[in-house]
């Protein structure tokens, strides 16, 4: 997953909402959102190559997401799968901090990532990129947040444009829905060269990655999911799947009740 809009607690009737693109290679087997066999308490996609998740929830009130760390200059293989981060921690019993605590002793085993985990109550932020020894577990406060392919909150253009568009909705006190959390992350629109260069991100293959949604051939936004938590205790969710061209094939729609 490449993009990451959401708002931790800011809503008292919606404590948490999220808008998230993946981009991956339309090559790389994967399997849409469902609740998986061996987890009936899990409900995420599957990277099918390496057994793990980009992003995914549980009934009991779990929630996390990862992204990669965009850091040309660590490009050699990883030991281990970062698709295996939020999955163990979706399917174990750890607090977010426990859980964040630990892995700071093996981050170095995975490639560049930022990793961020929920329990209904607390949202807690992790990027491996400080590496060694500089960085540390972050307990998010409430308010509304961005991820994409650097540290939380970097202010690249797709960030901003979707913070601002979450902010406005919830100035504007409407009741979120699946299609206005989509318009948050849905932009396919790329950057101008002037936004990009004040960032430090010149390259042609900046360009091409500076949109929301994007569209490249081989490799580009897989899909798009939407989700909140209300007020009485149910979890929303729904995941949009893209073809190389950026047309939808498929949607998964649910909504449960939590028991965390």
């Amino acid at each position: 997953m490449c993009l990451l809009i959401f708002a931790h607690r800011v809503a008292a009737r919606y404590p948490l909402l999220v808008a998230a693109n993946r981009d991956e290679f339309h090559a790389r087997p994967t399997s849409a959102a469902q609740f998986w066999e061996q987890y009936p308490h899990l409900l995420a996609g599957r990277d099918d190559e390496q057994g793990g998740t980009w992003m995914g929830t549980t009934t009991d009130g779990r929630f996390a997401a990862i992204t990669n760390y965009r850091d040309p200059a660590r490009t050699a293989p990883a030991p281990r799968s970062r698709g295996e981060l939020p999955l163990s921690y979706l399917t174990g019993r750890d607090s977010p901090q426990h859980y964040l605590e630990q892995l700071q002793a093996n981050a170095a085993q995975y490639a560049g990532f930022n990793l961020l985990l929920g329990d209904g109550k607390e949202m807690w932020y992790f990027s491996n990129s400080d590496l060694p020894g500089k960085g540390a577990p972050q307990r998010l406060a409430p308010g509304v947040y961005g991820l994409s392919n650097a540290r939380l909150d970097t202010p690249w253009p797709k960030v901003n444009l979707g913070k601002r568009k979450l902010h406005a909705l919830l100035q504007q006190g409407h009741t979120p829905d699946h299609d206005n959390l989509l318009q948050l992350v849905n932009n396919r629109d790329q950057s101008s060269p002037g936004q990009l260069v004040r960032q430090g991100m010149g390259s042609e293959m900046d360009q091409l990655l500076s949109a929301q949604f994007i569209l490249t051939g081989s490799y580009g936004t897989r899909s798009s999911t939407t989700m909140w938590y209300d007020d009485a205790g149910y979890c929303h969710w729904r995941e949009l799947s893209f073809n190389a061209s950026g047309e939808l094939h498929t949607t998964r729609e649910t909504s449960f009740q939590q028991s965390g």
